[in-house]
């Protein structure tokens, strides 16, 4: 884990409060391991604003690293404020990475919300290792999709109102999927209502899921102690808080769908 002071070569709006932010990041991109790792940004270096925000990778090529983020309050608002050449810092990479989407599967990888980085991210290492995949990005309307809805090419949008590709949920486009191939595995990321939906539709179809978990964080290593999820331990033991729960920054983002669940 490495603390980089980098410098921005693109900051641009994709969609409706939606952008995207390119790093000269040589030494984080070094350590770099794969789709489901995150920075942690420290957007304004003064009091006002003293935490870092996480953020998911969204790509690695040599040392230039990007990011998709939106637009949510002050801090994102300032950092779409940025310029090219402005510098920024870094502490990363960290976390986990998405595995087994290699060995012999068919991903379905799903995005919903923040949560399109690290799903795009693996979609691209799909494609570069030339794997069969098929990608289902959920949006509440057109405005916020950035990609084409392409059934043909297993590439499915949902919308909320329907303004583009399928009305509805992401779950509405994964019950047609499921259905037409064989060993499938579900690699998803976005907002704990839809990850809670593809964790139970998992576990009753028992289709074997990854989960990257978003989550508040102050530290981003494990100090604050703020980015908590509940293990799935059966039989833990008494006044055990870390056989109760777990810390995102330091054992996920990413969790097998079985690990965790959601209160």
């Amino acid at each position: 884990m490495i603390i980089e002071k980098t410098i921005i070569q693109s900051n641009n709006q994709i969609a409706e409060n939606i952008w995207k932010m390119q790093f000269e990041s040589p030494q984080i991109a070094e350590e770099y391991a794969g789709a489901g790792q995150f920075v942690n940004i420290l957007p304004n270096d003064d009091w006002n604003h003293p935490l870092r925000r996480p953020m998911s990778i969204a790509s690695v090529e040599d040392s230039t690293l990007s990011i998709i983020y939106k637009i949510f309050g002050d801090v994102t608002e300032a950092l779409s404020k940025k310029k090219v050449g402005d510098a920024i810092e870094l502490l990363g990479p960290i976390g986990n990475v998405f595995t087994k989407w290699d060995s012999n599967v068919f991903p379905i990888l799903i995005g919903g919300g923040v949560g399109l980085a690290p799903i795009l991210n693996l979609k691209d290492q799909c494609h570069v290792a030339d794997i069969d995949y098929a990608t289902i990005i959920g949006a509440k309307n057109s405005n916020e999709q950035f990609i084409d809805h392409d059934p043909e090419n297993k590439i499915y949008l949902t919308t909320d109102d329907g303004s583009i590709g399928e009305t509805g949920t992401v779950m509405v486009p994964l019950d047609k999927i499921i259905t037409k191939i064989d060993n499938p595995h579900i690699y998803a990321c976005g907002p704990e209502p839809m990850l809670k939906a593809i964790h139970d539709f998992a576990l009753k179809n028992e289709i074997p899921t990854q989960l990257s978990v978003e989550s508040y964080m102050g530290c981003g290593i494990g100090l604050c102690q703020g980015c908590v999820i509940n293990k799935n331990n059966k039989a833990p033991k008494e006044h055990s808080y870390h056989e109760k729960y777990s810390l995102v920054c330091l054992d996920g983002p990413i969790y097998e769908a079985e690990d965790i669940y959601f209160a």
